[in-house]
């Protein structure tokens, strides 16, 4: 008899660490540091600027609820990156049109729900229930470790040419995740003779029989959209995380504000900002990971939602004369940050059950984007109005504090799906 196949998740985890990392951690991560530019470049205001995004969003969110859950995740891996690097081009060669920004970042959108969380997340719950929270906290690191090189390799591009060059330059790295994509990522383990966590079917689980068995039924929207741990769910990541968007996408404008006008300071304080949040979001989510494996996961994800709260103040204190400030706000914010985004999927599954997984993620994810592009528009928005971020990213903490709440109401554990 051959000797059985080694099991080949840990390969699915280091490939998800590649292509997660260069189709969503590189571009979205870096995309802000050329907010500046956009807007001294073409004479835009800051409004213009950071429009773009949320009316893509409006354009796009359909890819989510109807294309996703029919389409191979690797193949949306492929086609989304594709669809991204063609949008860095483009943002490489605009026009001074509005309506050519918008269309370019229309791309960038599709790409981004097409590669970004969803495939890779359905991806590793596919291959781990066991240890499916640090498996993906592992995956996670990636979008954490090629978004920090982004952070340097950027602004050093940035600083050598003309900064629409460096995003065309940007970009050609996107395309490094198709040969993974092509050759190594596999959707699920049945795909190559398999079994999750490299377990026979009937092996010892830690799951409970009756979440084992909501496991393998595939729950319909009605079903989803009748619980309310589905709202909760809903309205606390989007909360949370178009909360961590403001920081990601104001960053470089709030900075200005306070006192970093000079474009090289500002850059060089963006990069130790943002690659400081990157490198710490990479603590946050191995440790996230780690602990939603031994502790309930709602309790994790509460605590890492009143972290993103907490820190937000901190950013006010980042001048010139206390530069060194950075670095804590950093520190803080990306460890919460990082534990933010990995939890949110581990819950759904938790809640809903993995078959049902792909669909409450193409619903999740959807809202979670139009917060996170439409709040940092309307926190712009409120800095005109209100004289300044100073003001404006109170708005920003209230709407964290919202998001923890949410989550605190969620049910501890899911029940089964024949109990009231």
């Amino acid at each position: 008899m051959p000797a059985p196949k080694k099991f080949s998740g840990p390969w699915m985890i280091a490939a998800c660490f590649f292509t997660f990392g260069i189709s969503t951690g590189l571009p979205y991560y870096n995309i802000a540091f050329f907010f500046d530019y956009f807007r001294d470049g073409h004479g835009w205001t800051q409004e213009l600027v950071t429009t773009g995004a949320p009316i893509a969003v409006l354009l796009s969110i359909w890819v989510g609820p109807i294309v996703v859950p029919r389409v191979s995740p690797r193949l949306l891996i492929i086609i989304g990156t594709g669809l991204t690097f063609c949008a860095f081009q483009w943002f490489g060669r605009l026009g001074d049109s509005p309506y050519e920004y918008y269309a370019a970042w229309s791309v960038y959108m599709f790409g981004y729900f097409l590669a970004g969380p969803i495939p890779h997340q359905i991806i590793i719950s596919n291959w781990y229930k066991e240890k499916r929270g640090s498996a993906m906290g592992i995956a996670y690191v990636g979008v954490a470790v090629i978004g920090w090189a982004g952070t340097k390799i950027g602004p050093w591009i940035a600083s050598q040419m003309e900064y629409t060059d460096a995003l065309k330059t940007l970009s050609y790295i996107l395309l490094l995740a198709w040969p993974i994509a092509f050759f190594v990522l596999k959707d699920k383990p049945e795909d190559v003779g398999q079994h999750a966590d490299g377990k026979e079917p009937g092996a010892v689980t830690t799951q409970s029989a009756p979440a084992v068995a909501a496991d393998k039924e595939v729950r319909s929207f009605s079903f989803l959209t009748s619980k309310a741990s589905f709202w909760l769910l809903l309205a606390g990541s989007a909360a949370s995380i178009g909360s961590i968007a403001c920081v990601n996408f104001l960053m470089k404008f709030v900075f200005e504000e306070q006192g970093f006008t000079d474009q090289a300071a500002r850059d060089e304080v963006w990069s130790a900002a943002q690659g400081a949040i990157l490198l710490s979001s990479i603590g946050g989510r191995l440790l996230a990971g780690y602990l939603a494996d031994r502790y309930p996961r709602k309790l994790v994800m509460l605590a890492t939602y009143a972290i993103v709260a907490a820190s937000i103040p901190v950013l006010f204190l980042v001048t010139p004369e206390n530069s060194s400030l950075v670095y804590v706000f950093a520190i803080v914010f990306g460890f919460a940050m990082g534990a933010d985004y990995m939890l949110i999927p581990l819950m759904a599954a938790d809640q809903f059950g993995l078959a049902t997984l792909p669909r409450a993620m193409s619903a999740i994810l959807p809202s979670d984007t139009i917060t996170q592009f439409w709040f940092p528009r309307m926190v712009a928005e409120l800095r005109t109005l209100w004289g300044g971020y100073g003001s404006a990213l109170w708005a920003v903490f209230g709407m964290a504090a919202l998001g923890a709440l949410a989550i605190a109401m969620l049910p501890r554990h899911r029940k089964p799906v024949d109990e009231p």
